[in-house]
């Protein structure tokens, strides 16, 4: 039970995983993933571990989940985002009141009536998907599937954010940005070395949403404004709004919009291929149940500023805590049998967890993911169109994960059409 006092008189240490198994882990080379699940097969649901002098926290008790990420994110912050040198100062990696106004800002644009103005754009680009796949059915073409979610996340994103359909050089030119999201884990720590190894590709990214921005800025009498316009809007009231924070927004949302999007899309079908018997399951579901095996962000860092008691144990300011989605949602506690791929989980009468905290693919609380109705809407709508007709047959498959911002499929997923 979490307790919502900062009293940490009475409260104990949190429990620490031996020095020999992450020893054994450092020896194995393994995924910090795999460090992450012996600690909370090992432990339980709140569990630390040292990788260095202090102990990191994770998290993945319910009640502790939502103690950290709902109810206090004051105690328990962002630091430096470590997409940072991509997003800049967007509302990815902004904190404090620079956050506040621009989550404000821009929460508007993706919930409620908001989002009605971009239904045309998302239908719109999921049909030149599925005309695409009616081609690719006629010719029997070996194409990506990856590469195919990917060309329709990004195309949806662009029109939200700009009005217009995505074109050929934009699409080659936002190469970078997965460029950029798939080296981050492996790039030197020093902020401007890390900035070195991929200048090329970030000069890229501005030089795109410059072009975008000055697009934009000469267009703003349109009638199908996107984002862009309500960020210029935004700099003749609010002098921080400068290009350059509008264009931290649009890379930022570019990042945030496309590939969490697109790695949901390509593990559906490849679990759909796995499990042929839930075509006939509601998008909805589908999409639920992927997002629980692989949810948008595996991994939700925080810091916590101040003492705070979690779950009946100390946090000591200054403690790096690690909030895990993956594991939650795979954690048998709480879902049983969690690694099946079972979409009638989310369905009337289906069997999930109750707690808050049990499933959170988008976050929880003041930070969770602010274009979560966008990336429903848009998964579903191409679900509508692709599934009654297309059942892509594999040609080789991904064995297995690689876990960065997003947990993506760790290998090219080559495919063809059959009815």
């Amino acid at each position: 039970m979490t307790t919502e006092t900062t009293d940490t008189a009475e409260a104990q240490p949190v429990p620490e995983l031996a020095a020999e198994v992450v020893e054994q882990w450092r020896a194995e080379e393994a995924e910090l993933v795999d460090l992450l699940a012996r600690a909370q097969r090992g432990i339980g649901g709140i569990a630390a571990f040292r990788l260095g002098p202090t102990p990191t926290v994770l998290v993945t008790d319910p009640a502790a989940v939502q103690h950290v990420l709902g109810r206090h994110p004051d105690r328990y912050v962002k630091r430096s985002h470590r997409a940072r040198m991509l997003v800049g100062d967007g509302v990815l990696s902004a904190t404090g009141d620079a956050w506040k106004r621009q989550r404000r800002l821009l929460q508007s644009q993706f919930t409620g009536t908001g989002m009605r103005r971009y239904e045309q754009r998302i239908a719109a680009a999921a049909q030149r998907t599925a005309d695409r796949w009616a081609g690719y059915a006629r010719t029997g073409e070996t194409f990506d599937l990856a590469e195919e979610m990917r060309g329709f996340a990004l195309d949806t994103v662009w029109r939200a954010l700009t009005g217009q359909p995505l074109d050929d050089h934009t699409d080659r030119e936002l190469r970078s940005v997965e460029r950029v999201v798939a080296a981050m884990p492996t790039l030197p720590t020093d902020a401007a070395d890390a900035r070195d190894a991929v200048a090329a590709d970030l000069a890229r990214i501005d030089a795109v949403a410059q072009a975008a921005i000055d697009a934009a800025r000469s267009s703003s009498g349109t009638e199908e404004p996107g984002v862009l316009h309500t960020l210029l809007d935004a700099s003749s009231q609010h002098p921080e709004y400068t290009d350059r924070l509008i264009r931290d927004e649009l890379v930022t949302l570019l990042v945030a919009g496309h590939e969490t999007t697109a790695t949901t899309l390509t593990w559906l079908f490849l679990l759909l291929d796995r499990h042929p018997e839930a075509r006939t399951a509601d998008p909805q579901a589908l999409v639920s149940e992927t997002l629980r095996l692989y949810p948008s962000a595996w991994i939700l860092p925080r810091h916590a500023v101040e003492d705070d008691t979690l779950a009946g144990h100390h946090i000591a300011a200054g403690t790096d805590v690690l909030v895990c989605p993956y594991l939650t949602h795979r954690d048998p506690a709480l879902w049983p049998d969690p690694e099946r791929f079972d979409p009638t989980r989310f369905t009337p009468g289906g069997t999930r967890p109750a707690h808050l905290g049990a499933y959170f693919p988008f976050g929880l609380g003041a930070r969770a993911c602010l274009g979560t109705q966008f990336a429903v809407r848009e998964t579903t709508a191409l679900l509508d169109l692709l599934l009654p007709s297309y059942a892509p047959r594999f040609l080789a498959a991904p064995t297995g994960a690689a876990y960065s911002i997003t947990v993506r499929p760790d290998g090219p997923t080559p495919a063809v059409l059959g009815a």
